[in-house]
């Protein structure tokens, strides 16, 4: 996920500071990515170097308001206009875990994949009950992407229990 590009496009929208864009952030994707205070400032300061915002004025309480150059409306503009790569797909832990499980000695992945698939249906149901309440299209849409992924998670941990069944039972013969 792209800090970067999600403060340009809230900032397209009108001048923050940096709290009021972690808060924006963090509102328009339910709460489900909190974003640190410290990134939001990092990422700012690279933002106004990179000449795609803005800082000086303030407003009536102080705090430093940062805009959109045309650079960065331009940016945003190019960023929302393009698809999301998925050429380099972020670290799983969870295939990277049970990838190395299967040659660690003492062992219990059926164990793994079980405990796992709990948590996952715990988080499941948990997205379903966040968007049953949710007020917002883009919570809505963002629950979905969760959900949608616990769910092929799950099915993708039934089919690993499978093949490890099956993987047994040629051991077997």
């Amino acid at each position: 996920m792209s800090v970067k590009h999600a403060l340009l496009a809230l900032l397209e929208q009108e001048p923050m500071y940096g709290y009021q864009l972690r808060v924006a952030f963090e509102e328009r994707t339910a709460g489900t990515w909190p974003l640190n205070i410290g990134q939001v400032y990092t990422t700012l300061s690279r933002l106004e170097r990179d000449g795609l915002v803005t800082a000086g004025e303030t407003d009536s309480d102080g705090h430093q308001l940062y805009r959109l150059t045309a650079a960065g409306r331009a940016e945003v503009t190019a960023w929302f206009g393009s698809a999301v790569p998925r050429t380099q797909p972020a670290r799983d832990e969870l295939a990277i875990k049970l990838a190395l499980g299967v040659s660690a000695r003492d062992l219990d992945l059926a164990d793994i994949i079980q405990r796992q698939r709990s948590a996952t249906m715990k988080a499941l149901q948990d997205y379903n009950r966040l968007k049953r309440k949710a007020t917002d299209l883009g919570h809505e849409l963002v629950l979905d992407s969760l959900i949608f992924a616990a769910e092929a998670e799950i099915r993708w941990l039934d089919h690993c229990e499978a093949q490890l069944r099956r993987t047994a039972d040629r051991a077997v013969r």
